[in-house]
């Protein structure tokens, strides 16, 4: 396989050219799936600072503090929980008590039936309400990293709702029954963070009926030479995380995706072509508005490491090693990236509430409907 050389204009343009990268490995790996980690279970552990909710008067009704649900490679399913002072967990399935267990709990339920598209489980407590949960991890035959954005606990002990809103990698690689599969999922909104060259390139496949908004996050520039080491390539990632801050085009594009989620959050899909980089800011940006804690934020956001685990190694093991050295800093993420991202918003704005209204034009009463829309309590 061939590698062509990458060109970039910016630091914004470096989070393209790693899509330009995660396309070769796209026709290299195929669509991989990498091997889902359990990650939900870090909400309960804010070391770095968060962005709480306000108090609610039932903020605390769902008493679980930590669950996640991982599927398993045997057609199995891992559940997780942690609920203090409750005595009894059931976990329904399909309408039927599939497990039981104490105020923490690890299960295993095999000899469910296949379903479609996901096996869903709630978790009713003895006292207080119920979660519902799948695994975060959709699979999919042309993409390995479509998502679920819920499934997080706050830090006020409401929890972020899944089955709403998705995150991705391109979509141009769906297969016939992947699109079914969004179909039946509710996909009713898609936000196509890509550049004007990408969208071209690889047009998003959809269900018939879905809308389609552009929000190109990066905007489109004549190019420049990428870095020629991994530490150059390193700080071009870092210096394009802060532009997804600061730049004028990525302030419209993330204010059209959250102020969408505001209006109407049921069915959205956000991506761009890896799904990592572009799409991992909107992330991390809606949850820390919902007011999920910091250490929660970034086990999603590096979570895609291990999804697209395969076809990253697949796409570096075509490269000669040396430019494979080079390339890796653009297939990863890495928590200084997002700890760009945050220092930006910082230093820029002061705070991410000043963020909220100043780059992406969401007031109090915006951010008050998203959590009444993705929380539930």
């Amino acid at each position: 396989m061939t590698i062509r050389t990458t060109r970039v204009i910016s630091a914004s343009l470096a989070l393209a050219a790693a899509a330009v990268v995660t396309s070769v490995t796209a026709q290299t790996a195929g669509a991989a799936t990498a091997s889902h980690a359990s990650h939900a279970s870090h909400a309960a552990r804010p070391s770095r600072p968060s962005h709480a909710a306000p108090s609610h008067a039932n903020a605390h009704r769902i008493p679980f503090t930590a669950a996640v649900v991982t599927a398993q490679g045997n057609g199995s399913y891992k559940i997780t929980w942690k609920a203090p002072g409750v005595r009894r967990v059931a976990v329904h399935a399909n309408g039927r008590i599939v497990a039981t267990g104490g105020s923490t709990g690890s299960v295993t339920v095999k000899g469910l039936p296949a379903t479609a598209d996901r096996q869903w489980f709630d978790l009713v407590p003895d006292k207080g309400d119920k979660l519902h949960l799948a695994d975060r991890l959709v699979k999919l035959d042309g993409m390995d990293n479509f998502r679920d954005v819920g499934g997080y606990r706050t830090a006020d002990g409401q929890w972020v709702k899944m089955g709403v809103a998705y995150r991705s990698g391109a979509l141009n690689n769906l297969t016939a029954a992947d699109v079914a599969k969004l179909k039946r999922l509710g996909i009713s909104v898609d936000y196509d963070l890509r550049m004007t060259s990408e969208r071209t390139a690889g047009p998003d496949r959809l269900p018939a009926g879905v809308r389609y908004v552009v929000a190109n996050v990066t905007g489109d520039a004549a190019s420049a030479p990428l870095p020629t080491t991994a530490a150059g390539t390193e700080q071009l990632m870092i210096d394009g995380e802060k532009s997804m801050v600061t730049s004028t085009t990525s302030k419209d594009a993330y204010s059209r995706v959250l102020g969408g989620l505001v209006a109407d959050p049921d069915g959205a899909l956000i991506h761009c072509s890896a799904g990592k980089d572009r799409t991992g800011w909107a992330s991390a940006a809606l949850l820390t508005a919902l007011g999920v804690p910091r250490d929660t934020v970034y086990a999603d956001y590096l979570a895609s490491n291990t999804y697209r685990a395969a076809s990253n190694a697949a796409a570096l093991a075509a490269m000669p090693p040396a430019q494979a050295a080079v390339y890796k800093p653009l297939l990863d993420v890495r928590s200084e990236y997002l700890d760009a991202g945050f220092e930006q918003v910082r230093d820029t704005y002061g705070s991410f509430a000043s963020y909220e209204k100043k780059a992406l034009g969401l007031d109090a009463k915006d951010i008050n409907r998203l959590k009444s829309e993705l929380l539930t309590n």
